[in-house]
């Protein structure tokens, strides 16, 4: 049942290092007949059930998550698919943890003064540290504003002390300086710009403490009531890492008393502290556990040698649970779109899959991510401790958010972005591979011939799509991937992204294309080769 050629290299002169190979996809009529299996009122089904109120909006952990696990795995194991999870079962479980401070034994010092916790100190991250420390002023490097305030400093094992003024709030623990917002900021994170944490993190900092500003003077107790019992983090990923403290003005005096300039009067330019100056920070903690799990199978592919090699096929099952302090009257972000979508569309997939009568030459590995709306939990943690072969894993195919249309005559400008009844977003295809690449193209083409966007595929994308879902993590790992998305729209994490406001005509002709790109993958002769160049985030791949 072969239909995929493979044939003459196209050599364009000095513009591209590598050979282009064009590829010729012809699907056959079987082929289509099992991508018919996937239908509009089998997804609605499905996802009326996942995005449902009853799941609370499936939070990492939650009940609602694992209840949408045992959904997908009832359903993998009456179809006849194997578990690849951990010890025959469906379920990667992922242990979590949270350590909460106490009190008791943790302190600031600085010479002969000791500072209590939770009235001169409070920890956001990191355990024990003692160090000399640097002043940074705000600590934000913006090179296209003409802001460096490391470049007459050496915060190498030094503990860096930050003063902003102005409302903490989003994904910074220090404000922007003033004046400046993120949109005008330009460049690459990392070089061109970086906020004091991750800087600090990045070029060997042994801690780094915010000091106290009129904001945090006045908001001080909900902000030890906020950070003494930490975030939930994966408990194998995540080592103590650096400090982030938080100092009262009490200890931000102390720490600046006989030095050329004070934060809180008034210092704005770097320096580096007395060096006998040793600010020491010692933490005790206590931890709590918590779980949750990836789900995981393979069907198997019918060629006695290719079978070894797999296609991956994945979407994240979470989405950011239920807030009781939400102003309106609904408190669940059902998720249907994102990425209960995805979710139902990868349960699709598997169930033609499953009720065809032939089966492809490669086998299929499905993975449902756990975590995704956490740092993209499940995928970063599937790659670093597989359960399967990850090296014989030839491509990863990720859904995430493949519901929604604009309609006609929306005027919306939270919608401006969303694609159309028959448009998608393909993020990442001509990025890795040539090969995969042209087979994803070219079975569209060949198939449905929905319009497939490409602005985002490019690492420069100022929205950064090809980092913020799963199949990142496969990129990162050596394996060329591709991914679907609508867009943007009105109710992306929001409470209305429910599942009456799904195009699942849309979401069927998506999940069909998406099906036979995985089984003209899964019938190549050789695994696509990377042959592009790529991104500086994914150099370290194998």
């Amino acid at each position: 049942m072969r239909k995929t050629l493979l044939v003459l290299s196209l050599v364009i002169g000095l513009l591209a290092p590598t050979a282009l190979v064009a590829q010729i996809v012809k699907i056959t009529p079987a082929e289509r007949k099992i991508a018919e299996g996937i239908t509009a009122s089998q997804l609605s089904n499905y996802l009326h059930f996942v995005a449902s109120d009853a799941m609370g909006g499936r939070d990492t952990p939650s009940q609602g998550l694992d209840v949408t696990a045992e959904f997908i795995r009832m359903n993998l194991e009456r179809w006849g698919f194997k578990p690849a999870g951990d010890d025959g079962t469906f379920f990667q479980k992922i242990a979590l943890r949270r350590d909460t401070i106490d009190p008791a034994v943790t302190s600031a010092k600085l010479g002969d003064q000791t500072f209590a916790y939770g009235t001169d100190v409070a920890r956001s991250s990191g355990g024990a540290v003692s160090a000399p420390v640097v002043f940074v002023g705000n600590g934000w490097l913006i090179k296209s504003k003409g802001l460096n305030p490391y470049a007459n400093v050496d915060i190498k094992g030094k503990i860096v002390a930050v003063y902003s003024e102005g409302p903490m709030g989003g994904r910074n623990l220090v404000p922007l300086p003033a004046g400046i917002v993120q949109s005008e900021i330009t460049g690459a994170r990392g070089t061109d710009w970086a906020d004091p944490v991750s800087y600090a993190r990045a070029n060997g900092a042994a801690g780094i403490v915010i000091l106290s500003s009129k904001y945090i003077t006045e908001n001080w107790q909900a902000l030890v009531q906020n950070v003494s019992r930490g975030r939930l983090v994966v408990d194998k990923l995540t080592p103590a890492g650096m400090p982030v403290l938080f100092a009262s003005a009490k200890l931000a005096n102390a720490l600046f008393a006989g030095e050329q300039g004070n934060p809180l009067t008034g210092a704005t330019n770097s320096f580096e502290l007395s060096p006998t100056k040793i600010f020491n920070f010692t933490t005790g903690a206590k931890p709590e556990m918590a779980w949750t799990q990836n789900v995981v199978a393979v069907w198997e592919g019918s060629d006695p040698v290719l079978k070894n090699e797999m296609v991956a096929i994945g979407a994240h099952y979470d989405h950011v649970g239920t807030n009781l302090n939400a102003s309106g009257p609904d408190k669940i972000w059902n998720g249907a779109d994102d990425d209960g979508s995805g979710t139902v569309a990868v349960l699709g997939i598997a169930e033609a899959l499953a009720k065809s009568k032939v089966r492809p030459k490669r086998s299929v590995l499905f993975v449902w991510h756990c975590g995704e709306e956490k740092g993209l939990w499940g995928s970063d943690y599937f790659n670093k401790f597989p359960t399967v072969d990850i090296k014989s894993v030839i491509a990863q195919l990720n859904i995430d958010m493949i519901g929604r249309s604009r309609k006609d005559g929306d005027t919306n400008p939270k919608n401006k972005d969303l694609t159309g009844p028959n448009g998608i977003y393909v993020i990442g295809s001509e990025m890795m591979s040539s090969t995969l690449g042209a087979i994803t193209k070219e079975t569209n083409t060949g198939y449905l011939n929905l319009n497939y966007d490409y602005r985002y595929d490019d690492p420069k994308d100022t929205n950064r799509f090809f980092f913020r879902s799963d199949h990142f993590h496969y990129a990162q790992n050596g394996i060329p991937i591709t991914f679907w998305f609508d867009g943007v729209h009105e109710d992306y994490h929001q409470p209305g992204d429910s599942p009456d406001k799904i195009d699942y005509d849309k979401m069927e002709k998506v999940a069909r294309t998406i099906f036979l790109t995985m089984w003209e993958l899964s019938d190549l002769k050789e695994r696509p080769k990377i042959d592009k160049q790529l991104p500086p985030e994914l150099t370290g791949a194998r």
